[in-house]
């Protein structure tokens, strides 16, 4: 292991980042099981990449039949992106019927953000104070987990991100989602003032990174409203929570009971293959493509579509949003029993298989240290997560989508013996 992190850090870097104290070296993945290079066997409940599960024969089976048939880019006539673009804009409301594919889920961020520059022809975007959106030099300006060299752009506004358990304002209910829409709207008007404009405001609909916090229905809504009224564009960022994770709705923006102006994807869309992609209205692709000169030489090219037409195939066929719906309900009874023994459990929350826990001191402010604990002695026990949350004092768990009762079980039996064990 020591070599192999020497070799890492010499080829790729210092810093290069790792999970967990001791690294794993992964070599094999299979539905919801991942192996080490010592043969140990993983229950993976983080991974959304392989949204389908590790290896899926059909996807796999997709990507090597094109493969060796053709590969091209999208300058050449081909049905592939067509049927795709076709029937994954079918499964999001109208007017959301055109799209650009690209190879990540941060490219697709970026061409958002200069959608809404085309459309509105300002500048000013709007994300919240502990989000992230990719790593491009455009999106990097939006997450405040590593401030970009050099300071934010006057174009960017940060708002405070919404907390179920320390709501803005101090009030839960509609007054949290007045005070946030009041920070959204304050943010608008002060990028009006500045002179740069507002174009956007840009948020993960399930407020992933943020901590998916528990939030009451349409607490969206005012902010979007605040953004339709100021003539700006709504961009729910779709990486984590789309494609059917949470359940019976297959995007979060549905979720959420909001309609965007740009829907952007990524990692879990191809299975692992890269793929990303833009969604929007006819009117505003025609503006992007009028204002910018883009091609992107991999996005959209045969393989990568047989690949995401694949992951759709499978998500019909083997019904896993359905799956994901029943199964995350039992995990969220199961867990709430856990935490009825727990004082350090704040609070159990989560949709379809996006769920996790809040640990807190006693005085309840965020305990960090402890879930970073648990995290340590799930691995241990065989059950990769990790943490998340505005401070980082959050369970994140989103396994591949195939994950059922069985796997429940072996999760919070875990996690109970792990909470025991820790409490000693």
């Amino acid at each position: 292991m020591s070599d192999l992190l020497a070799r890492r850090a010499a080829l790729l870097g210092p810093g290069m980042a790792t999970f967990y104290r001791q690294p794993r070296h992964i070599v094999r993945g299979e539905g919801v099981w991942l192996w080490d290079a010592e043969g140990r066997k993983y229950l993976d409940c983080y991974n959304n990449v392989p949204h389908v599960g590790h290896c899926h024969p059909r996807v796999v089976e997709a990507i090597c039949r094109q493969a060796s048939t053709l590969n091209t880019h999208t300058r050449y006539l081909h049905e592939g992106i067509l049927d795709y673009v076709e029937r994954l804009c079918a499964t999001m409301a109208a007017p959301l019927r055109s799209a650009i594919l690209t190879c990540t889920g941060s490219e697709a961020n970026d061409i958002a953000l200069r959608m809404a520059q085309a459309v509105t022809g300002k500048t000013g975007v709007i994300a919240t104070d502990h989000t992230y959106h990719g790593n491009t030099a455009a999106v990097s300006q939006l997450s405040t987990r590593m401030p970009p060299i050099g300071g934010y752009g006057g174009h960017v506004r940060h708002v405070p991100a919404p907390d179920g358990l320390r709501p803005l304002g101090g009030e839960k209910g509609a007054a949290h989602a007045a005070a946030f829409a009041a920070a959204v709207q304050a943010a608008i008007d002060d990028l009006e003032a500045s002179g740069h404009g507002f174009s956007a405001l840009i948020v993960c609909p399930y407020f992933a990174n943020e901590g998916f916090p528990a939030l009451e229905e349409g607490f969206l809504r005012p902010a979007a409203e605040a953004v339709k009224r100021a003539g700006g564009l709504l961009i729910a960022d779709e990486v984590q929570p789309g494609f059917g994770r949470l359940g019976r709705h297959f995007w979060g923006h549905q979720r959420a009971g909001v309609q965007p102006d740009v829907v952007t994807l990524g990692k879990p869309m191809g299975n692992g293959h890269p793929i990303g992609g833009v969604v929007t209205a006819p009117d505003i692709l025609a503006a992007f493509r009028k204002a910018f000169r883009y091609f992107n030489t991999f996005g959209g090219n045969p393989v990568s579509c047989a690949a995401a037409m694949a992951v759709l195939d499978v998500l019909e066929q083997e019904q896993l949003p359905q799956n994901a719906e029943r199964t995350g309900a039992l995990v969220l009874e199961q867990f709430r029993t856990i935490a009825a023994r727990h004082p350090r459990i704040a609070e159990v929350r989560g949709a379809g298989l996006f769920f996790g826990a809040e640990f807190v001191r006693p005085d309840g402010s965020p305990d960090a240290e402890f879930c970073a604990e648990v995290v340590e002695a799930m691995l241990a026990r065989g059950v990769i997560l990790n943490r998340l949350g505005i401070g980082m004092n959050t369970l994140k768990i989103r396994p591949p989508l195939p994950f059922g009762p069985a796997e429940a079980q072996m999760l919070a039996d875990a996690l109970a013996d792990a909470l025991a064990e820790l409490d000693r």
